[in-house]
């Protein structure tokens, strides 16, 4: 990390607040308005829990049912959101999923889960396995080259290898803005960091990425 990043990381990063417009909206009708900002943004959710999934269980646990059962769990606990609005909406939303995500890895794979030890926690968001394994699956997966599972399986842990030796601000760099689709305003919100600090990280993080995939034939 350069000097100027850690400024810039440093930099005091004021919270997002939700349009007043709508938090008066939620506390007149809460759920309606909590559905409405959930199916706009359901597609994003969509990408972070596919994204996130532990391949181990990809197979037997449907990215919808983790989706109605984050909406389920955010309508129980709206109050408290109303009660302490650090984050918009949209952010406090895609916690809920990502905490959602968390238990169903924990209720599939139990002691196994807890065994292989990969469940981590970014600035205060929990996923169930590290971003380097989650970005070397997915990109391993679209190369068409790398077709014999045995040969997927070796250039995934070879790719998430090299990944590891990026930042943990710089993976999650990536796959906040390619993967799930957020803003650079977001990325910055979710990493608890300032905007300059998250457009340079990923701008930086996208060049390092692009160097480790030339330097293990994964460029194309």
């Amino acid at each position: 990390m350069t000097d100027s990043d850690a400024a810039d990381d440093l930099e005091e990063q004021p919270p997002l607040k939700e349009d007043p417009l709508v938090l008066e909206r939620l506390r007149k009708d809460g759920e309606q308005v909590l559905a409405e900002v959930f199916a706009v943004n359901r597609e994003r959710f969509w990408h972070l829990v596919t994204f996130r999934m532990d391949q181990r269980i990809a197979a037997r646990v449907d990215a919808d049912d983790v989706l109605q059962e984050a909406f389920v769990a955010a309508s129980k606990r709206l109050q408290h959101y109303l009660r302490d609005e650090n984050y918009t909406l949209f952010i406090w939303l895609r916690m809920i999923v990502a905490q959602t995500l968390v238990d169903v890895h924990r209720r599939h794979l139990g002691t196994e889960k807890r065994s292989v030890g990969r469940e981590v926690s970014i600035r205060g968001n929990q996923y169930p396995q590290t971003t380097s394994v989650s970005l070397a699956a997915h990109l391993v997966a679209s190369q068409t080259s790398v077709s014999k599972s045995v040969q997927r399986n070796e250039m995934g842990q070879s790719l998430a290898a090299a990944i590891e030796q990026m930042s943990t601000l710089d993976q999650e760099a990536i796959a906040l803005r390619h993967f799930e689709g957020l803003s650079n305003v977001e990325a910055a919100q979710v990493l608890g960091i300032s905007v300059t600090a998250a457009s340079n990280r990923y701008v930086r993080a996208l060049s390092r990425l692009k160097e480790i995939l030339e330097e293990l034939n994964l460029d194309g």
